[in-house]
């Protein structure tokens, strides 16, 4: 995460700006806890360069907490809890996502994570990354908008979340890759939380998420955590049926692809030779978006 500060002293006024990126689960198991530092998800994700950045701004001017995503007022309940676990006084929030948000692409994980990282450097709070991320990951799992997305955000690269909990205590490892595309057609929004209320729906989930976690411990590449994605999205029942339209159609191309959880939208990491081709096919379902791998502090070149 990037972060830049300014103060005004006229107004009295102090602004920061915090990019955080998105992270496009391909599958998980879901695990609930008593302690919300331990609740979250199992599972494997890809973190990308498109992201949300996000500007605070605190100070005598600011007389009620809003916050604002891509110009419009909003409720934020997520960022209002990471605002609410940091500090006392009224903030502003002012959120710009090149991403599209309510998708599968961790929007929420991404503005929790901005707010923290912002406010914290406007405030000179002094805290630690490792504090701001579980931060993060606490507002994420209260308001019930995601569960193993700020995780990824935290490290970067292709994730896996050997055991669920908050960024500072989860178990994690990386599929190492060289920077590679993604591609991505977005279908519509759907509701992490309206998804995550039905048991029968989280049993489903857990059962496919824990097959999809033994065979990529079996064989850690980027394209066998495609071909688990797109089990997972299968198995799950998670899938409608214009997801496996444009699964099947990218598929009869010889391309994997698969469900962006949890989301109404489908991606592929295509080969060089593939993608423009995948762009074709995903172009007749909707708008294409075509991102690169985020690898954080460890890029492979």
């Amino acid at each position: 995460m990037q972060s830049e500060s300014v103060s005004n002293t006229q107004s009295n006024t102090l602004t920061a700006r915090a990019f955080a990126p998105a992270h496009i689960t391909g599958f998980f198991q879901i695990h609930e806890h008593e302690d919300p530092m331990e609740k979250g998800s199992i599972g494997c994700g890809i973190v990308l360069d498109g992201g949300v950045y996000t500007t605070v701004t605190t100070g005598n001017d600011i007389e009620n907490t809003e916050i604002f995503l891509n110009g419009k007022k909003v409720a934020g309940d997520t960022c209002r809890s990471v605002i609410e676990s940091m500090t006392e006084f009224p903030v502003k929030v002012e959120s710009i996502s090149d991403i599209p948000t309510g998708c599968g692409f961790g929007a929420s994980g991404a503005g929790a994570l901005g707010t923290a990282y912002a406010l914290n450097h406007a405030l000179k709070l002094e805290f630690t990354t490792s504090r701001l991320n579980d931060i993060a990951h606490l507002a994420e799992v209260k308001n019930r908008s995601g569960l193993g997305d700020v995780t990824g955000q935290a490290h970067g690269g292709i994730l896996i979340r050997k055991t669920p909990g908050a960024p500072s205590i989860a178990n994690t490892d990386h599929i190492p890759t060289r920077e590679k595309e993604v591609c991505c057609v977005v279908l519509g929004e759907l509701s992490t939380s309206s998804v995550l209320g039905n048991p029968e729906t989280v049993e489903n989930i857990n059962m496919a998420g824990e097959e999809a976690m033994k065979k990529l411990i079996e064989k850690p590449t980027v394209e066998s955590f495609m071909s688990c994605s797109r089990e997972f999205t299968i198995n799950s029942g998670l899938a409608g049926d214009k997801i496996m339209q444009v699964i099947e159609a990218a598929e009869n191309a010889g391309v994997i692809a698969s469900q962006a959880m949890l989301g109404n939208a489908v991606f592929s990491i295509p080969s060089m030779t593939h993608a423009p081709e995948l762009v074709d096919i995903f172009s007749e379902y909707g708008e294409v978006l075509r991102f690169r791998i985020r690898a954080g502090s460890i890029r492979i070149v």
